[in-house]
């Protein structure tokens, strides 16, 4: 797909220019004069105030890219920068993403000479090599251009970030399947013995070059495409390495069979597990730095002995990545001020709820960091710790050393905490310490898991914490789910049908009300792997403790009880915070049936 612009600049072979010196593209000035023009435009419309263009100017350089400077600061985003460069130069913008690249012309050009200039040769079309560039003013790229291919080159504009990104995927394919190539000559000549290999020979296969390679390009795509684990299965013909994306699970890649005591081999190696035990499970862990995806991972490793192979499970957790703000959630403004009321107060015990992978954690973290400052003592106990927060002190759960939950509660609270956060209660000393310190003059945040808030109040009673304790410190219970949310490139409105809403479990009434009302719905493109998807927003339930809530608590009332008096007092349903969600066009209804209870 490319979007209408004037005609495409087609420059001829690198023998038409030689000896001739690089000219500027049509209306097009150097690098330094278009970062000029740029500036002046931006201080002559006041778009930027002096402080911030100062900061702009210094940081493009003087042989720089106003331009990336200006998307680095956070002042435009890339496709603006983009569509203002295809303009300029009169050059089609093209979407990449969308449009693809052919395999065929992206092999014309070396990867380093596109690396150095972020160019993408993505057609070749009438003898002419199409190239999306980022910068159209870099003549001298585009002469190296013209001499690394013998097409006359047609050239387009395409935003810095897609095609770095579509550079760093041909670098890891090439890796990945050059391994794979050197791999399968090498055993071609050894006899097909591979899958009763013993532990000496597996142990060999930890120095194999292809192999570690291999293993890194899995590793880096998992990075790149934001995937929170990575799933190494053996099956009976092949070695499944899986991504969970957005919270599903999506195959991306199928390693031949004899490639698999290998492939565990180097992941085990990396963890620092024992390769010679296959019997029983292991746990390890790897710290690496993702600098391509701009990602600093802290990998957990857990291996499962099944009757194809081992299989391992590594869980990436970006410990670069900065901790969310309440805004950021996506809590509805009524809900985000009752939460904001709950952890201001200087005692009490907020709990947050949810399936594993629901974002409870970043939620806590989202509430420390608006509560945050100088003359309050925060403690968190974690496993792991998933963000580095400023000012707060985080200790790491040590199972072998004996430092669990409880013990390092305990020891929290000999320590002055104003906060504790206790990353999940999941024994019945944990949850009467967490209980016990919220009415003794601290405020407690923790997970539990359970499917909705009322239920929370009923599981501490399970779990032996006193019911008038339970009703005294509580101040308030948040479940919540992730959805996926519609990729805004490809989803498309529609009206659902009376019994299309009736299907998805709206009430009759609001479903009458909301015929003919415009819905939004996946469709699937380049962009979001063709799922329809595009990243997650919350879903949430917010029960805040009120007296009648509290007496309920102490007579150990069911849960059905707690919850229809505190949807009497306004409490709103998952469902209904998700129906929200789907009108406002944010995930689908299918989503939410998927997620919700």
């Amino acid at each position: 797909m490319e979007f209408e612009r004037p005609p495409t600049l087609r420059t001829g072979p690198a023998e038409s220019t030689a000896g001739a010196p690089a000219a500027p593209l049509p209306g097009g000035p150097g690098v330094n004069e278009l970062a000029e023009l740029v500036a002046d435009l931006l201080a002559a419309t006041g778009l930027l105030p002096p402080d911030k263009l100062a900061l702009v100017r210094g940081r493009a350089g003087p042989s720089g890219s106003i331009a990336q400077a200006i998307v680095d600061e956070g002042v435009a985003s890339g496709e603006g920068i983009a569509r203002m460069l295809a303009a300029r130069h009169q050059l089609p913008l093209v979407d990449l993403p969308l449009t693809g690249i052919a395999p065929e012309a992206a092999k014309v050009v070396p990867l380093h000479v596109l690396e150095r200039i972020v160019a993408m040769p993505y057609a070749i079309e009438n003898g002419y090599l199409r190239v999306a560039v980022a910068d159209p003013s870099n003549v001298h790229g585009i002469d190296e251009l013209r001499l690394a291919t013998r097409y006359p080159l047609e050239l387009a504009v395409t935003p810095r970030d897609d095609i770095l990104a579509e550079i760093r995927r041909l670098v890891r394919a090439s890796e990945a399947f050059g391994a794979q190539a050197i791999l399968e000559s090498e055993e071609a000549v050894v006899e097909e013995e591979v899958e009763e290999a013993d532990d000496l020979e597996a142990e060999d296969g930890i120095s194999d070059a292809p192999l570690v390679r291999l293993v890194n390009s899995v590793i880096f795509q998992a990075a790149e495409d934001g995937a929170s684990d990575i799933h190494f299965e053996p099956q009976e013909d092949a070695l499944i390495v899986r991504f969970r994306i957005d919270g599903v699970l999506q195959e991306v890649q199928r390693i031949p069979k004899r490639m698999t005591p290998g492939v565990t081999t180097r992941l085990k190696v990396l963890a620092k597990l024992d390769i010679a035990e296959r019997r029983k499970p292991q746990d390890g862990r790897i710290s690496l730095n993702a600098a391509a995806a701009g990602r600093m991972l802290d990998v957990r490793v857990a291996t499962l002995p099944t009757v194809e192979g081992e299989t391992v499970v590594m869980r990436l957790l970006d410990k670069s990545k900065k901790a969310p703000t309440l805004e950021e959630l996506g809590l509805s403004d009524e809900m985000r001020t009752q939460l904001s009321a709950i952890i201001t107060r200087p005692t009490g015990a907020l709990l947050v709820t949810g399936p594993t992978g629901s974002g409870k954690s970043t939620t806590l973290y989202a509430a420390l960091d608006q509560i945050n400052r100088p003359e309050i003592n925060i403690i968190t106990v974690e496993d792991p710790v998933e963000y580095r927060l400023g000012g707060v002190n985080q200790v790491q759960i040590n199972q072998r050393a004996g430092l669990t939950f409880a013990a390092a509660l305990r020891s929290i609270l000999r320590s002055d905490p104003d906060v504790v956060m206790v990353g999940e209660i999941r024994d019945s000393e944990t949850a009467k310490i967490s209980i016990e310190a919220a009415l003794t003059g601290h405020l407690v945040l923790s997970t539990l898991h359970t499917n909705d808030a009322p239920s929370v109040l009923t599981r501490l009673n399970e779990m032996g914490v006193e019911p008038f304790l339970t009703g005294a410190a509580v101040t308030g219970v948040l479940a919540q789910r992730l959805a996926r949310r519609l990729c805004s490139h490809c989803c498309e409105m529609y009206s659902p049908s009376v019994d299309e809403l009736l299907n998805a479990r709206i009430a009759p009434d609001v479903a009458a009300a909301a015929d003919g009302m415009a819905f939004y719905r996946k469709r699937g493109c380049p962009r979001c792997g063709q799922t329809g998807y595009r990243g997650r927003v919350g879903i949430y339930q917010l029960l805040e403790m009120s007296e009648t809530l509290e007496s309920l608590a102490v007579q150990k009332a069911g849960r059905e009880e707690i919850e229809r008096a505190a949807i009497a007092e306004g409490m709103r349903t998952l469902w209904d915070d998700g129906i929200a969600k789907v009108a406002a066009g944010l995930t689908s209804i299918e989503e939410l049936a998927r997620v919700s209870v």
